[in-house]
């Protein structure tokens, strides 16, 4: 009952469309109509500039992080905690205040797994900075930053959180499948280009 109980308010916590809301509200821009179409913090840095794409990647990675950290005072279960993770990003993917659709999940996947592992989360931004340095798109090393956590859990001898870990990744490149396809034909707006978001 109380795994459930977490579950639920970590799915609903994830779900809240921050960056639609900030959009909205700061610029009269929805996001899902312009750029990417996506609601996350690269998009809303786009389309209203760094302020508010920073503000949305804050409150992203919150919603993310506060839910499991939360349920790390009353479980100190490894899987329980990626589970709640993985309501958390869920939540943001498939949100029901969107009629089940969502972002694409990585700045709540970061706060979460922050929460896990917060050494391990720091590795895997280490990670994506190189990434994006190397190939200046947010997309890549979004997806790599994604799937180099399995491989830091398994080092730091967390393996009850890697299967939850290897679900998420499969998911973010689910989300990610637009973006694979572009980077593929050569289409994807890199980071440092004003236009739209990836």
């Amino acid at each position: 009952m109380v795994t459930l109980f977490w579950l639920v308010i970590s799915y609903f916590l994830g779900a809240i469309p921050f960056g639609l809301v900030i959009s909205k509200t700061c610029c009269g821009i929805d996001p899902r109509e312009q750029g990417s179409g996506n609601i996350g913090a690269t998009n809303v840095n786009r389309l209203c500039g760094s302020k508010y794409g920073a503000l949305t990647l804050v409150l992203d990675i919150l919603k993310g992080f506060v839910p499991v950290w939360l349920a790390g005072m009353f479980s100190d279960s490894a899987f329980f905690l990626s589970l709640t993770a993985f309501a958390a990003v869920c939540g943001h993917m498939f949100s029901v205040f969107l009629n089940g659709k969502g972002g694409k999940g990585v700045a709540t996947w970061v706060g979460a797994f922050a929460a896990i592992s917060f050494s391990g989360t720091v590795l895997c931004g280490v990670a994506f900075l190189l990434a994006l340095y190397v190939y200046n798109y947010v997309s890549l090393a979004s997806m790599i930053m994604v799937a180099a956590m399995p491989l830091v859990l398994l080092f730091q001898g967390l393996f009850g959180v890697v299967p939850v870990a290897v679900a998420l990744v499969v998911l973010v490149f689910w989300k990610h499948w637009g973006n694979i396809q572009r980077l593929r034909a050569g289409e994807e707006n890199p980071w440092k280009k004003c236009g739209p978001a990836a």
